[in-house]
């Protein structure tokens, strides 16, 4: 009769462990997937996600004009119709505001900021954008004002009509009657030569009235770190003029148009300053819809067909946001690289270029999931790619601009539903 050792005993139980193990382990495995993939389809998956840091408090809607939003060292501005208001870009606490004095609004505002400096057009009872004010980004204060001839448009058409840069605060000045011909007995069409002006950033002390060439009425303005910059009518023809930023001397004025001329009821506005990138939409049915790029010189460089929702320019190329990601070169016009078509689901809401070489896009899926795209601007190479845990509008208005701040990418808010006009998010 055969005896049974404790060894014997003791395999026969373990022996099933194995199995055991198995059974257990493949369910255990296959929720562990499950949740890892819903995690991170959700944005809540440590090192695959973005993360909301701040945002700041819930204001009242703003109008349609006075908008801005400027990135200053550490601090954040915004302006709206009725105040400029200021926040800590690391925590989103409020650091000082700019109330608007009496009923006044705010009607215009620089798109740049120069030496911390930014300028504001107030109007009265909408008697059209009739006062300018420089406004001290650091602490609020208001440094200066004067007084600028106004158009009768509604004040959200008052765009780039103030400007900053190269120790300059440059104004344009405005005539209804440029486009119509002389009436007796009315005052004189305010001459193109008069309409374009220059003043001390930090003290308004007046610099120069630009040298416009005859015939021709400034209707944009920009600065570059060497130039003035002036989108042009001249009769039916647009034109691209450049001038000395000490004296206003005209140094190039040049035709907007390649093949034949721009028309001068065209829809231009200035991408960018330096370089020099127009976006031109004429409304004729064959006419030019493109980004335009020019020289210092005033030498006409490429032409990128077609004009995205979101553009923005960095390292020597323009690169568009719809469906896709797409660079171009500036110089030739030609297409570098592109990411590839998100698909008809997925459009982007929100782009930032520049800072190590790289371009990041916020995306807005139909499903529901908002999604970060990172590239590496000249290869087009995927650097990154995340999912955020809450929706990038969270029912607010859509995006209307993106700031990089150290690890931070500080998203903008404005008009209809803009309830809370700043965010801020981080990978994680």
């Amino acid at each position: 009769m055969a005896t049974r050792t404790a060894s014997s005993t003791t395999t026969g139980r373990w022996r099933w462990l194995p199995a055991l193990l198995v059974l257990i382990g493949v369910p255990l495995a296959l929720v562990g997937g499950i949740a890892s993939c819903v995690a991170s389809e959700t944005g809540h998956m440590p090192g695959d996600s973005m993360e909301r840091v701040w945002d700041t408090p819930y204001d009242r809607t703003a109008a349609e004009h006075g908008n801005a939003a400027w990135l200053v060292g550490d601090t954040v501005v915004r302006s709206r119709f009725d105040a400029v208001t200021a926040f800590d870009a690391k925590t989103g606490e409020r650091r000082w505001e700019y109330a608007v004095p009496g009923r006044a609004e705010i009607c215009a505002a620089s798109t740049a900021a120069a030496e911390s400096v930014a300028l504001i057009g107030l109007m009265e009872s909408g008697k059209g954008c009739a006062t300018v004010a420089a406004i001290d980004l650091k602490d609020g204060r208001e440094l200066w004002g004067t007084r600028r001839t106004p158009g009768s448009g509604h004040p959200k058409d008052a765009t780039d009509v103030l400007a900053t840069g190269a120790g300059l605060a440059v104004l344009r000045d405005e005539d209804d009657r440029w486009d119509k011909k002389p009436e007796a007995g009315m005052p004189p069409v305010l001459p193109g030569d008069r309409a374009l002006r220059a003043f001390d950033l930090r003290t308004g002390a007046p610099r120069w009235e630009a040298a416009v060439p005859k015939g021709c009425f400034p209707r944009l303005a920009a600065v570059a770190s060497k130039q003035v910059l002036a989108y042009l009518t001249c009769g039916t023809e647009a034109k691209l003029a450049a001038f000395e930023p000490t004296d206003g001397k005209e140094r190039w004025t040049v035709p907007l148009g390649g093949r034949r001329p721009i028309a001068a009821n065209a829809f231009v506005s200035f991408l960018s300053a330096e370089p020099t990138v127009l976006k031109v939409q004429e409304q004729e049915q064959h006419g030019v819809h493109a980004y335009l790029a020019f020289g210092q010189d005033g030498r006409r460089q490429g032409q990128i067909d077609g004009v995205g929702d979101h553009a923005t320019v960095a390292d020597g190329k323009l690169f568009t946001g719809t469906g896709e990601v797409v660079a171009f070169d500036l110089a030739t016009g030609n297409e570098v690289w592109s990411s590839g078509s998100f698909g008809s689901w997925r459009d982007v809401t929100a782009m930032h270029a520049g800072g190590g070489r790289r371009v990041t896009v916020f995306t807005r899926s139909r499903k529901g999931h908002d999604e970060l795209y990172v590239y590496d601007s000249a290869t087009g190479d995927t650097v990154d790619e995340r999912t955020f845990s809450r929706e990038t509008d969270d029912g607010n208005a859509e995006l209307t601009g993106l700031f990089r701040y150290k690890d931070l990418f500080i998203a903008t808010r404005w008009g209809d539903g803009a309830r809370r006009p700043l965010s801020a998010y981080r990978t994680w």
